[in-house]
Formats: C-alpha cells, structure tokens, sequence
C-alpha cells in the first residue's frame, strides 16, 4: 500500500476524503510475517534458494530403496539444519522490526503547518 499525503490547504479535501477510504491507518509495517503467514510464507522463500531444493530433493530420491545411499534420516539432516537456522534467523529479525514497528508507531509527533 501507498501512503498518500496531502498539503493541509484545503483545496484537496475530497481528494484526501476519498483516499482515506482506502487508507485508513497511518502506521508503519516493516515487518514481512504474521503469526499465521510465518511458516509457509517462510518455506517459500526458502525453497526458491537452489541449494534447499538440492538437498530436497536429494532426500525425497533417498526415500526410493532403488536409489538409497544413505538412511533417509541422514540424508534430510542437512535440509533440516539449514531451514531451521534460516527460520529462527528470520524469526528473530522479523520480531525486531515488529518491534520496533510498535515503538516508531506509538512515538509522538509534531507536525509543521503555515
């Protein structure tokens, strides 16, 4: 979303009414995951990465006892290790900018008018 800003000269106002429909909160967002949207929008962005996909798919051939090398449990360690530091690496840098989301939001403000 845009965040639109209008002088206060009042030549605007309905330009400012009907945008304030649509944009109602003035608040700053930085933050890219919610609670429900953290896992799946998290495995997403870590599967566009070509060596999670490696070795992803090296643990879903291992599955397959024509072509197993490994036991399959060894096999997924790697993937599991590296996508568990990537979540908590991006778990605690999104918890963060929520942070400091909530403080930049609530702080106060003085605004300069003619």
């Amino acid at each position: 979303k845009w965040r639109i800003v209008f002088p206060g000269s009042g030549r605007q106002w309905e330009d400012w009414k009907q945008a304030s429909v649509f944009y109602s909160g003035n608040k700053i967002q930085t933050a890219k995951y919610t609670w429900f949207t953290f896992l799946p929008q998290n495995l997403f962005e870590q599967f566009h990465r070509l060596g999670n996909l490696y070795f992803f798919f090296l643990a879903i051939l291992n599955w397959f006892h024509q072509v197993e090398v490994f036991h399959r449990e060894i096999t997924m360690l790697p993937l599991v290790l590296v996508l568990l530091a990537s979540m908590i690496k991006d778990a605690i840098e999104d918890y963060r900018k929520y942070h400091f989301d909530k403080k930049l939001n609530f702080s106060k403000t003085q605004v300069y008018s003619k």
